[in-house]
């Protein structure tokens, strides 16, 4: 089966080869015969119902960045002319992110768009988590102070970030009697409209933040991201030391309670954060992390993933 592939992503140019989860999902279509087209999101265009964007041919090679692709020239062209279409771009999940799953959904699934455009604006990471509290820490949603500074004194030391950050961004540590709540509070009322997300803190997330990848709602790998000294998020955006990592029985469960969720959603490309036992996030928006289990010797989700694309497309 050869796949006429259009990838939707940041540019090209400035993406890490060596860490990025849509570049191998590249390198393992290309290796398979299928053609690949790249576009970023903002040259999408819909007329008389018709979408459409830039799209330039383009090949991929495992290289250091700079030598890792090759475009040709582009040309605008409709989507409903690729067999499958992938929507990479990261977040901020804002208005642009919405709109553009709108204009993505008048082409799937006879276009496959994987993940499914109305599954990822329907279900928000850090809300879809929500549909889950016997498996989450201590959390709340909203941007009103008393009960934030409610759930403060019921827990300590607490986490609050941005509802629709991503890679880290924004997310703080407020320690028990630490001052500094009030004025992070008017900070993000004045940065964000939308509730913000606090939790109690996991003091457990010195020993790491997990990120497991689920293909299909199954686990297929993860990889544990330790957070560097004097810091308390684990990204790897933010300096977090990533090393391989077996599943726990507690993580096992975890999979198997949201697993057939994510096949309801038909999800393929899931990955979830976990710590000390709790589930954090789960990332529907364009997951990352394969690279770095594939390099630290776990096996090759890549091809996991493009197996299940072809089996929608047959």
């Amino acid at each position: 089966m050869s796949l006429k592939i259009a990838v939707q992503m940041d540019p090209i140019a400035s993406i890490n080869p060596t860490g990025d989860s849509t570049f191998a999902m590249m390198l393992e279509a290309q290796a398979r015969g299928h053609s690949l087209g790249y576009y970023i999101p903002a040259s999408l265009g819909l007329r008389d119902n018709v979408l459409s964007a830039e799209i330039a041919p383009v090949e991929v090679f495992d290289k250091p960045k700079g030598d890792h692709y090759r475009l040709g020239e582009g040309s605008r062209q409709a989507l409903s002319d690729y067999d499958v279409v992938l929507m990479r771009q990261d977040p901020p999940f804002d208005m642009n992110y919405i709109t553009i799953t709108h204009l993505l959904e008048r082409i799937h699934p006879k276009t496959y768009v994987t993940n499914p455009p109305s599954a990822v604006r329907n279900a928000p990471e850090k809300i879809l988590v929500t549909e889950f509290p016997e498996l989450m820490p201590p959390t709340l949603i909203t941007r009103d102070r008393a009960m934030i500074q409610a759930f403060r004194r019921e827990h300590g030391n607490i986490i609050v970030k941005p509802l629709y950050g991503n890679g880290g961004a924004g997310v703080f540590f407020i320690e028990e009697g630490s001052h500094n709540l009030v004025s992070l509070l008017e900070l993000f009322e004045n940065s964000f409209r939308e509730p913000f997300m606090v939790q109690r803190y996991l003091p457990e997330v010195r020993q790491g933040d997990k990120r497991i990848i689920l293909v299909d709602g199954e686990p297929v790998g993860a990889i544990n991201r330790i957070p560097s000294e004097g810091e308390a998020r684990s990204n790897m955006h933010v300096g977090g030391r990533p090393e391989l990592s077996e599943l726990t029985a507690r993580e096992r469960d975890i999979c198997a309670a949201i697993g057939p969720k994510l096949k309801e959603l038909d999800l393929i490309f899931v990955g979830i954060d976990v710590i000390g036992g709790y589930l954090t996030e789960i990332n529907v928006t364009s997951p990352t992390g394969i690279r770095e289990i594939k390099r630290f010797g776990g096996p090759d989700i890549a091809p996991m993933l493009w197996d299940a694309i072809e089996k929608r497309r047959a």
